[in-house]
């Protein structure tokens, strides 16, 4: 949400991708959903359904882990979920004549995730330049992470900066079945971080 609402402020056009990848915490669709309706001009949903691989409690039956994984890469990791998805961000984007490629992957107060860090941007914007036609004609693609070296509470401060509904987002992987959030799950726990160092009660749970 707050990435999208920095390219916006930036004055680009945005056409949001969602990729419904059969997640555990399918909510965060109807999520995606409402933000697309406050940001994007169009909003794209793509099934591509992740469970036939498996190897992660996001996408298999494996319980989402209620307690921090050390140094260790937690089973919430979905196998190359942000090299898949910026894939299809940059097909995308080629097909529609879009030079400039957005992601919220944040490196700093994070999960430990690979795909989360700068050197990961930076190689997959080179990927992008040699693996396009557009590339290979010279026009090439820019890969922005604007909230890569943000804290969970420098990105909560951007949210209220550009006056957007952080009740709009979700974040939990674990959704009860009454509709809220776990509150446990690592995610949880980085969000009431963020909430909480900003100084600001979160939406989501009022």
């Amino acid at each position: 949400m707050v990435c999208a609402g920095l390219a916006k402020e930036a004055g680009f056009r945005v056409l949001a991708l969602t990729v419904d990848y059969n997640q555990r915490h399918r909510i965060e669709l109807q999520s995606a959903a409402r933000i697309a309706a406050e940001l994007a001009e169009e909003h794209l949903v793509l099934p591509l359904d992740l469970r036939a691989f498996g190897g992660s409690a996001l996408t298999d039956d494996i319980a989402v882990p209620k307690e921090a994984a050390g140094d260790a890469i937690p089973v919430t990791y979905v196998p190359a979920r942000n090299t898949v998805f910026l894939s299809l961000a940059l097909a995308l984007a080629e097909a529609r004549g879009a030079r400039d490629l957005f992601i919220g992957a944040n490196a700093l107060d994070y999960s430990g995730y690979p795909d989360c860090r700068p050197a990961f941007i930076d190689a997959f914007e080179k990927l992008a330049g040699i693996a396009t036609k557009a590339g290979d004609e010279g026009d090439g693609f820019t890969v922005h992470a604007p909230l890569i070296a943000m804290s969970k509470a420098d990105i909560v401060r951007e949210a209220r900066r550009l006056g957007l509904d952080p009740g709009m987002s979700w974040s939990c992987y674990d959704p009860q079945s009454d509709g809220r959030s776990c509150g446990a799950c690592e995610s949880c726990r980085l969000r009431a971080k963020g909430f909480a160092e900003a100084g600001w009660p979160d939406p989501a749970l009022t």
